[in-house]
């Protein structure tokens, strides 16, 4: 009996499926290699140096020959007098900047989108985009010159009512407030241009039929506008978040002075005294990896409570 040989055909192969999108979406992955390069670069490999937080660090040794002592700059640091002044002045301007600093760019949003007059609107973006692109310095220099107890003019419209000079910037307890709004004044128009492209979204059908129904352009607000940018609030609510403790350095730096210490003594000051100022790398290191983790842990708390409350989160 002759034997039937079978033959098998073999289904032709995909070369390289993985790769399809790859190939088929090249330029844009090209778009994007340098800002992958730049993470690597200026973002991952200096995590290298991390761990001097956990070594004793000396220049001459380098970062592999520094002794190694664990958690004793941590210790430290939790230990030291300055440690509850230091939490709770970052903690406390990162959740006024959150509480104030917040809801202002999403109202300005919805303000500006109800404006039907585009060269009005177009005057209104200006004029409230325009402060973003002052420098730091330029914003405190001008606050020192308004707050001023001798010549500015909020001191003069005070006296002029009758009441005392004001030394806005040197009193503690006026600190944190003019901070807060500085900054909101200085970055709300700003901001507000996530919220504007959101708001751009929205189905005009929506609107018409609600207005046919009777609802009032306050109504059509709450009921339409806000529903429709809902996920983009929630995002950029757990991004701030994520940033409580990270209050900036330049800002209260130039504000800051030996009067207002006690309310303007925030990590990222006290970090640049030891490390910059002390040399305590170590030390600093520490301090700047404490500080990074709380965020970490912060931004993964809301950033859960995001995903199981309203199923809107980073991932």
């Amino acid at each position: 009996m002759s034997k039937e040989r079978k033959i098998k055909r073999k289904s032709p192969k995909v070369k390289g499926p993985k790769l399809k999108p790859f190939r088929k979406n090249w330029d844009l992955y090209l778009l994007i290699f340098p800002v992958l390069i730049y993470f690597i670069v200026f973002k991952y490999i200096p995590m290298y140096g991390v761990q001097i937080a956990f070594k004793d660090f000396i220049a001459v040794e380098g970062i592999l020959g520094s002794p190694w002592v664990g958690f004793e700059h941590f210790e430290r640091f939790f230990d030291s007098f300055y440690f509850e002044r230091l939490i709770s002045n970052t903690l406390l301007i990162g959740l006024y900047e959150l509480a104030v600093g917040f809801p202002i760019p999403i109202i300005l949003a919805l303000l500006i989108n109800e404006v039907r007059n585009k060269y009005f609107k177009s005057f209104i973006q200006t004029i409230t985009y325009a402060p973003h692109f002052l420098s730091v310095v330029v914003v405190v220099g001008m606050m020192f010159l308004l707050l001023s107890p001798q010549t500015g003019i909020v001191n003069q419209i005070i006296v002029l009512f009758g009441g005392e000079p004001i030394s806005f910037m040197t009193e503690p307890g006026w600190f944190k407030t003019l901070y807060v709004f500085s900054g909101i004044w200085q970055n709300m128009g700003w901001s507000s241009i996530i919220y504007l492209a959101a708001l751009s979204a929205v189905d005009p059908q929506l609107h018409e039929a609600a207005e046919i129904d009777g609802a009032s352009r306050l109504q059509r607000i709450w009921h339409i506008n806000l529903p429709s940018i809902k996920p983009t609030i929630i995002i950029m609510l757990i991004l701030q978040c994520g940033s409580i403790l990270g209050v900036g350095f330049e800002k209260v730096f130039l504000m800051q002075n030996s009067l207002n210490m006690s309310a303007s003594d925030v990590i990222s000051t006290h970090v640049y005294r030891t490390g910059i100022l002390g040399s305590e790398y170590s030390y600093s290191a520490a301090i700047g990896l404490f500080e990074s983790v709380v965020n970490l842990v912060i931004l993964l708390l809301v950033n859960y409570t995001a995903r199981k409350v309203n199923k809107v989160s980073l991932w």
